[in-house]
């Protein structure tokens, strides 16, 4: 069995979703990373922000982020996925892999879980 590894996934969802739209997208990249061998550890929600620059029409985007770890093999799935999906307007993927960088990870996702508890 492959070794889990840190990452971190940001998507922008079309400002035009409803809100229960908006959850739904949410619930949807959250199964496609469980489905794919992926263990969440924190949702944040970052909510509606204004672009850096105009993407489809849009000006502005409601930001997510995930922190969660998987296998390697995962992430191409969970991509595919993104690419294929009309409502999500841009979205990235970090993979942390040191002992630094996994620290930061850490203290990013306990950070995103304090916020989420508030």
């Amino acid at each position: 069995m492959s070794k889990l590894k840190h990452y971190e996934t940001m998507f922008i969802i079309k400002p035009t979703l409803t809100e229960e739209e908006i959850h739904s997208q949410i619930e949807l990249v959250k199964a496609t990373i469980e489905k794919n061998g992926g263990e969440i550890v924190v949702c944040d929600n970052m909510g509606s922000r204004e672009l850096a620059y105009e993407i489809d029409k849009n000006k502005r985007g409601y930001y997510f982020v995930i922190y969660f770890k998987s296998v390697p093999k995962g992430i191409a799935e969970i991509e595919r996925n993104y690419r294929i999906n009309e409502n999500v307007l841009r979205f990235i993927f970090i993979k942390y892999e040191n002992k630094k960088e996994i620290g930061s990870w850490t203290k990013m996702s306990d950070q995103a879980a304090k916020k989420a508890k508030k």
